[in-house]
């Protein structure tokens, strides 16, 4: 579902029921905060191996650290992956070096780590992967032996053998889980990331769950996460994707305090959103402004969506409404978009539209 990324800047999304969600080894922090800075930081101390019960996830002490711990009660995929019972010789072996240098009370070198992360092909090796991190976390704590960039290039790498690895299983487009996840962020009191806002919207719009996206919206805002140009481009279209064009307003406004430059999608919502108000002429003006702005290497992107506009988009959105509305907006798109593609061509952006696809559906 919540994809495992692999650019820095979304690591840091990789809270702990983030990664419970992936099965992979337990690993000990001594507390959630300072995590945060330490070898292995807060987004990779909340992983835990086998399955999740989101409900009941919780920190326990042990040995004189917080573990995140999962208790086994639902697979989080009906196809599981095929493990290996026994990591690969090359993973062991680095492993055993690593573990007798830290017990010796001397630093491995890094490029040992770099190695084991890259040998990592199942499992096995992902479990003796989180094993010596943990060990290293600790010696590195002890040691105070830890580079200002470390961390950030350790949650790349090691999320990039974790996928290599095939060592998540989960489900695309699940709000079913999402909701789960984000009441153990809210129970555990974690912080919210703008990058799982990208992803929350993502899949309250793929689920046709406007519900969630507008709770969930609310939450994030609430917190105070500066959301990102893609999460309000999300919530934009799926707003007039079910016509509620008080909302198109709100979130346009409220994306000018975040993101100052227009994008293709942004415009094309603005653009129905006006349609829908019965205003061809200033969805019109809006799509030049726009097309005008635009790239030249995306201003062919501006047809195709003009096209969609009119052979999908008019579908969707009267699939939203009330039966008694229905025929009336019909009939205002039938009259306001084709007036719209006019006032295009007067304006001198010569769009080639195909309106045959809007009268099919008026049939």
């Amino acid at each position: 579902m919540l994809r495992l990324l692999t650019a820095t800047s979304r690591l840091r999304l990789l809270t702990a029921p983030d990664a419970c969600r992936y099965r992979l080894p337990t690993l000990a922090a001594p507390s959630l905060h300072t995590a945060t800075y330490d070898l292995c930081p807060s987004h990779l101390s909340g992983v835990a191996c086998g399955n999740l019960e989101t409900s009941n996830f919780k920190f326990q002490q042990w040995g004189g650290y917080t573990v995140y711990c999962c208790p086994a009660v639902a697979r989080l995929s009906s196809v599981a992956n095929k493990e290996s019972s026994h990591p690969t010789e090359a993973v062991d072996e680095l492993y055993q070096k690593m573990l007798k240098s830290v017990e010796a009370q001397t630093m491995p070198p890094n490029a040992w780590l770099w190695s084991l992360i890259s040998n990592c092909v199942n499992r096995e090796d992902i479990k003796l992967l989180f094993q010596i991190l943990q060990k290293l976390r600790i010696f590195r704590l002890a040691n105070l032996r830890i580079h200002s960039n470390f961390n950030s290039h350790l949650c790349l790498r090691v999320s990039e053998a974790c996928t290599r690895a095939d060592s998540l299983d989960y489900e695309h487009n699940d709000d079913k889980l999402m909701v789960k996840i984000m009441r153990v962020l809210e129970k555990n009191s974690l912080p919210l990331q703008p990058g799982t806002a990208d992803m929350v919207f993502s899949i309250c719009h793929n689920t046709n769950k406007w519900d969630l996206i507008s709770k969930y919206s609310a939450r994030f805002l609430k917190a105070g996460v500066k959301l990102h140009q893609t999460a309000f481009d999300i919530w934009m279209e799926f707003a007039a994707k079910i016509g509620d064009v008080q909302s198109i307003w709100k979130i346009g406004k409220l994306r000018t305090k975040f993101v100052k430059r227009p994008t293709l999608s942004n415009g094309i919502s603005c653009a129905k959103g006006h349609l829908l108000e019965h205003n061809p002429e200033t969805a019109a003006a809006t799509i030049h402004i726009l097309y005008k702005n635009l790239p030249d290497l995306k201003k062919p992107q501006v047809i195709d969506e003009l096209q969609k506009l009119i052979s999908q988009w008019p579908q969707e959105v009267i699939r939203k409404q009330k039966k008694e509305d229905k025929q009336a907006l019909i009939e205002a798109l039938k009259r306001d978009i084709p007036a719209m593609v006019s006032s295009l061509l007067n304006m001198g952006l010569h769009v080639a539209m195909n309106l045959e696809e809007l009268r099919k559906q008026e049939a």
